[in-house]
Protein backbone atom coordinates (compact mmCIF):
# COMPACT_ATOMS: atom_id res chain seq x y z
CA UNK A 1 0.00 0.00 0.00
CA UNK A 2 1.42 3.09 -1.18
CA UNK A 3 1.72 6.37 0.82
CA UNK A 4 -1.00 8.80 0.09
CA UNK A 5 -0.25 11.84 -1.64
CA UNK A 6 -0.49 15.37 -0.44
CA UNK A 7 -2.50 18.16 -2.01
CA UNK A 8 0.87 19.30 -3.35
CA UNK A 9 2.43 15.97 -4.13
CA UNK A 10 -0.62 14.98 -6.35
CA UNK A 11 -1.30 18.62 -7.53
CA UNK A 12 2.85 18.53 -9.23
CA UNK A 13 2.30 14.68 -10.26
CA UNK A 14 -0.87 15.98 -12.46
CA UNK A 15 1.01 18.88 -14.07
CA UNK A 16 3.82 16.08 -14.91
CA UNK A 17 1.42 13.89 -16.17
CA UNK A 18 -0.44 16.64 -18.25
CA UNK A 19 2.62 17.21 -20.25
CA UNK A 20 1.63 13.82 -21.78
CA UNK A 21 -0.82 15.60 -23.99
CA UNK A 22 1.11 18.40 -25.62
CA UNK A 23 1.05 18.75 -29.12
CA UNK A 24 4.67 18.71 -29.41
CA UNK A 25 7.04 15.64 -28.87
CA UNK A 26 6.64 14.72 -25.58
CA UNK A 27 9.23 14.06 -23.13
CA UNK A 28 8.75 10.90 -21.30
CA UNK A 29 12.13 11.33 -19.70
CA UNK A 30 11.03 14.14 -17.76
CA UNK A 31 7.36 13.15 -16.60
CA UNK A 32 9.29 9.83 -15.48
CA UNK A 33 11.45 12.20 -13.43
CA UNK A 34 8.76 14.19 -11.95
CA UNK A 35 6.81 11.39 -10.58
CA UNK A 36 9.38 9.45 -9.41
CA UNK A 37 9.43 8.22 -6.12
CA UNK A 38 5.82 8.33 -5.89
CA UNK A 39 3.88 5.14 -5.52
CA UNK A 40 3.29 3.94 -9.31
CA UNK A 41 -0.02 2.85 -8.92
CA UNK A 42 -1.42 5.97 -8.08
CA UNK A 43 0.38 7.73 -10.90
CA UNK A 44 -1.25 5.50 -13.00
CA UNK A 45 -4.81 6.42 -11.48
CA UNK A 46 -4.16 9.82 -11.41
CA UNK A 47 -3.14 9.98 -15.47
CA UNK A 48 -6.34 8.27 -16.35
CA UNK A 49 -8.85 9.19 -14.08
CA UNK A 50 -7.76 12.93 -13.61
CA UNK A 51 -5.31 14.04 -15.89
CA UNK A 52 -6.52 12.12 -18.99
CA UNK A 53 -10.41 13.11 -18.73
CA UNK A 54 -9.41 16.53 -18.86
CA UNK A 55 -6.36 17.17 -21.44
CA UNK A 56 -7.34 13.65 -24.04
CA UNK A 57 -9.70 16.33 -26.27
CA UNK A 58 -6.29 17.92 -26.86
CA UNK A 59 -5.03 14.97 -28.66
CA UNK A 60 -8.34 14.58 -30.24
CA UNK A 61 -8.40 18.08 -31.70
CA UNK A 62 -7.99 18.16 -35.70
CA UNK A 63 -6.27 21.60 -35.92
CA UNK A 64 -5.07 21.53 -32.13
CA UNK A 65 -4.41 24.99 -30.73
CA UNK A 66 -0.78 27.01 -30.68
CA UNK A 67 0.51 26.13 -26.97
CA UNK A 68 3.03 24.19 -24.90
CA UNK A 69 1.27 23.07 -22.46
CA UNK A 70 -1.68 23.27 -19.77
CA UNK A 71 -2.20 26.42 -17.68
CA UNK A 72 -0.75 24.56 -13.98
CA UNK A 73 -4.26 26.57 -12.06
CA UNK A 74 -6.48 25.98 -15.38
CA UNK A 75 -5.53 21.95 -15.41
CA UNK A 76 -6.14 21.85 -11.24
CA UNK A 77 -9.22 23.48 -11.38
CA UNK A 78 -10.76 21.60 -14.37
CA UNK A 79 -9.50 18.00 -12.54
CA UNK A 80 -11.13 19.39 -9.38
CA UNK A 81 -14.04 20.30 -11.24
CA UNK A 82 -14.36 16.93 -12.76
CA UNK A 83 -13.46 14.76 -9.39
CA UNK A 84 -16.12 16.74 -7.37
CA UNK A 85 -18.40 15.69 -10.35
CA UNK A 86 -17.79 12.57 -9.99
CA UNK A 87 -18.16 12.38 -6.43
CA UNK A 88 -21.89 14.33 -6.75
CA UNK A 89 -23.07 12.18 -9.17
CA UNK A 90 -24.05 8.19 -9.04
CA UNK A 91 -24.66 8.75 -12.84
CA UNK A 92 -21.16 10.55 -13.49
CA UNK A 93 -19.43 8.21 -11.86
CA UNK A 94 -20.59 5.14 -13.79
CA UNK A 95 -20.13 7.27 -17.24
CA UNK A 96 -16.60 8.16 -16.17
CA UNK A 97 -15.76 4.94 -15.38
CA UNK A 98 -16.15 3.83 -18.78
CA UNK A 99 -14.40 6.82 -19.87
CA UNK A 100 -11.81 6.35 -17.86
CA UNK A 101 -11.94 2.45 -19.16
CA UNK A 102 -11.36 3.98 -22.80
CA UNK A 103 -8.55 6.08 -21.87
CA UNK A 104 -7.15 3.74 -20.67
CA UNK A 105 -7.06 1.45 -23.63
CA UNK A 106 -6.33 4.41 -25.90
CA UNK A 107 -3.73 6.29 -24.12
CA UNK A 108 -2.00 3.28 -22.50
CA UNK A 109 0.58 3.97 -24.71
CA UNK A 110 1.51 7.22 -22.74
CA UNK A 111 2.37 5.20 -19.57
CA UNK A 112 4.48 2.53 -21.50
CA UNK A 113 6.57 5.29 -22.40
CA UNK A 114 6.79 7.18 -18.84
CA UNK A 115 7.55 3.51 -17.54
CA UNK A 116 10.11 3.00 -19.69
CA UNK A 117 12.40 6.09 -17.86
CA UNK A 118 11.62 5.04 -14.85
CA UNK A 119 13.69 1.49 -14.58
Amino acid sequence: MGHLLTATERASVQIALAEAFVDSAVDYAYIAERIRGYDLKVVEDILYSEVAPVCFSNLETPVPPIWTGFKDEWLLDEIAKEVAARENSWLRRNVDLLKVTWLRYSYGYIWKEIMKFIN
